[in-house]
């Protein structure tokens, strides 16, 4: 059976937990958001710019009218972005309390940033559907918007 743990917190992995306070990840992840909405490919700002009109941060009601001024984002619209992904109403409720919260939260967000390339993956169409093939299966499930991923490890 596969460890249910997470891979990235193996005595093994390279990439095991570090000192850094998950508000400045949030900070640093929040800021590549930013750069990929001010760049020239589209294909890295629209992903970016769906989650922000999905959280509601901005009045714009179409993708189309935001993209066409997302050179008028700032970091603190990518910040409101992810504190309402992660179930806060506003960054600053976010920030005061995401430093006490299990390291798991964060998971999609590694995720995202190839935390767990190696590991082979099996995704799923919600994080219910995950659990229970995990049950049979192992693996550690990470929750990706409505969708989950399991991460099989070793």
């Amino acid at each position: 059976m596969w460890s249910l743990e997470n891979p990235e917190s193996s005595p093994r992995s390279s990439a095991s937990a570090s000192a850094t306070l998950h508000s400045d990840f949030l900070r640093r992840y929040a800021r590549r958001m930013l750069n990929d909405v001010h760049g020239d490919r589209a294909s890295s700002a629209l992903p970016v710019l769906r989650r922000v009109l999905a959280a509601g941060v901005t009045p714009h009601a179409k993708l189309t009218a935001l993209f066409a001024e997302r050179e008028a984002l700032q970091l603190k619209h990518m910040l409101h972005t992810l504190a309402a992904e992660l179930g806060f109403a506003r960054w600053e409720a976010c920030k005061a309390a995401i430093d006490q919260t299990d390291g798991a939260m964060l998971d999609r967000y590694r995720f995202d940033l190839g935390a767990f390339g190696d590991y082979e993956k099996t995704w799923f169409p919600d994080e219910a559907t995950a659990r229970e093939w995990q049950r049979e299966h192992g693996g550690y499930v990470v929750r990706y918007g409505s969708q989950a991923v399991a991460i099989l490890n070793d």
